[in-house]
């Protein structure tokens, strides 16, 4: 393929990867609340979302991405409507006395509420359509191309949402003492609050 238009297509890969959305605030709020293990279990949940929605982008067409995206935002809603329900129980813990806690998530969980809520998202798919054609040269076979693309677009999310997770788990060794664990669940609430809200006002275009 031609090594310009991939340098580029990384680049600006790079760039929207490295923008906080609802896969990021989702990823720092269960590491902030639960370490980095269950942080990195959601980036494997959230990788695996993209997979899909990227086959379904790189084999559909046009037609296909817009009316899967179209049904989507009602699906986009249990999302939010989950993320909600995840900050308010978090943030209810903060007010709760010492001996109330929220139950930790186990890994099977965090793995699959990393892949519902980056499914959830409408604009993806719609993303991945028009984004992956733009740097596929006329010179060289399709199919290899969009391949090689989404497989560097999936390396590079898991990538810089693994250090996002690393970093959020710094955090974590911090607050994760008896004294302010009302202060991380606390913070907790508020980034799945912050990831909800980022969901609801996603758009399609």
């Amino acid at each position: 393929m031609d090594a310009t238009l991939y340098i580029s297509f990384l680049v600006v890969s790079a760039g929207l990867i490295l923008m906080p959305g609802p896969n990021v605030l989702l990823i720092v709020a269960t590491s902030v609340h639960s370490g980095c293990r269950r942080g990195l279990q959601t980036v494997m949940g959230t990788t695996s979302a993209m997979a899909v929605q990227l086959l379904i982008a790189a084999a559909g067409t046009a037609w296909l991405a817009s009316t899967l995206a179209e049904s989507f935002v009602w699906f986009k809603l249990v999302g939010v409507a989950y993320l909600i329900y995840l900050g308010c129980r978090h943030l209810l813990a903060a007010a709760q006395p010492e001996s109330s806690r929220v139950v930790p998530i186990n890994g099977a969980g965090t793995y699959w509420r990393g892949f519902v809520v980056s499914l959830t998202n409408p604009k993806t798919i719609l993303f991945f359509g028009a984004f992956l054609p733009q740097f596929v040269s006329g010179v060289y076979s399709v199919v290899p191309q969009i391949t090689v693309l989404s497989l560097s677009f999936l390396l590079l999310a898991a990538a810089f949402d693994s250090l996002y997770a690393v970093a959020a788990s710094a955090v974590s060794s911090a607050v994760n003492r008896p004294s302010v664990r009302r202060l991380r669940e606390g913070i907790t609430g508020l980034l799945f609050l912050g990831a909800g809200l980022a969901l609801a006002v996603t758009r399609r275009e």
